[in-house]
């Protein structure tokens, strides 16, 4: 069994309630509030922008430049790409520049980026590939998965047929593929390392739908102060 094999299997709880998390299921059949979809594009644009400084953090580690190149050339492909579909999904939401750049993440957002970064400072990099991973992996899952859903909503056509698309697939396989590389020359703990990585990505890839269905906000902005 492959290493990315194992690691799918480890998470496969996670995975599925990823796929069939009633936000996923809402974009599915339309039904999703363009609202909680709003809320989640902005939280995504945050992320995107962490996640491609992370892939070319990830470059900087590999000694093979061939590794560097394609990780690099990733950084900005996959941010470019998806970065101009969430523009896209801006316009039609009415999300404003202006409203961008004042942004500030809900705490999952905040912390999954977080994780990204610990993972790239503090470990290897066939850790910062295994915290990557769950990203790419999970969203080509749901395209492949829901690839001929037929939405109204054009908005959530478009974002499953990107994740479904073969440029997507295809680059989502050459992370897996590299991964398993790795892990083939790292020590047994180094891959149990990898593993962890892995695992926590997912779960925040799960609190990630579940942060955006139910418009998650910081503590202090909830609860109003308790008299004495």
């Amino acid at each position: 069994m492959r290493f990315t094999e194992k690691l799918y299997q480890s998470t496969r709880r996670s995975w599925a309630l990823s796929l069939h998390h009633p936000f996923v299921l809402g974009i599915v059949s339309g039904e999703l509030p363009l609202e909680t979809f709003r809320y989640y594009v902005l939280q995504d644009i945050y992320y995107l922008k962490h996640y491609g400084k992370v892939h070319a953090m990830a470059a900087a580690q590999a000694d093979d430049f061939h590794v560097t190149s394609m990780l690099a050339e990733k950084a900005k492909l996959t941010a470019e790409a998806e970065l101009t579909v969430h523009q896209e999904h801006a316009k039609i939401l009415g999300i404003t520049a202006e409203e961008m750049t004042q942004f500030k993440p809900a705490p999952t957002a905040y912390a999954y980026t977080s994780h990204l970064y610990r993972a790239a400072l503090s470990g290897s990099l066939g850790e910062t590939v295994a915290a990557m991973l769950p990203c790419y992996w999970l969203y080509a899952d749901i395209g492949k998965t829901y690839q001929d859903a037929k939405p109204q909503q054009t908005i959530y056509q478009n974002w499953i047929q990107t994740y479904a698309s073969e440029w997507f697939q295809t680059s989502t396989q050459e992370q897996i593929d590299l991964l398993d590389r790795l892990a083939e020359e790292a020590s047994d703990k180094e891959r149990e390392k990898m593993m962890e990585q892995f695992a926590i990505a997912k779960e925040y890839e799960l609190a990630f739908w579940e942060m955006a269905y139910t418009h998650e906000t910081w503590l202090s902005t909830k609860f109003s102060l308790r008299k004495s």
